[in-house]
């Protein structure tokens, strides 16, 4: 959450929260009328269309809408991200500098164990 919220903090219109309960509740809480979520291949489309029916029988009044990223981030992944960093690789063209350097400080701590 912290990540995300550097991330954005140039952005008035954003805020960046967390939860533990159903998604829908949450929304109702926030007074959201829409889910937003991305789909990044084909193979995320099955689990988050299922998703999206469950939500909409939990509360039909909300809706579920589908962002699809641009081509050059379509292949892209917080694993594949990770594994990139962990190997030493540069991650600067994928994340933010906020996440790039807190990637790097906490894959060297973990080298260290």
């Amino acid at each position: 959450v912290e990540l995300v919220a550097k991330a954005v903090a140039h952005l008035p219109n954003v805020e960046t929260d967390s939860f533990d309960d159903l998604l829908v509740d949450y929304v109702e809480r926030q007074s959201a009328q829409a889910i937003i979520r991305g789909l990044r291949a084909v193979s995320d489309f099955e689990f988050e269309f299922q998703m999206a029916l469950t939500n909409r029988k939990m509360d039909s009044t909300i809706d579920t809408v589908f962002l699809v990223p641009d081509e050059r981030y379509t292949y892209l992944n917080s694993t594949i991200v990770r594994e990139i960093a962990r190997l030493g690789g540069n991650v600067s063209d994928f994340v933010p500098p906020g996440v790039r350097k807190y990637l790097t400080v906490k894959l060297k701590s973990h080298s260290r164990h």
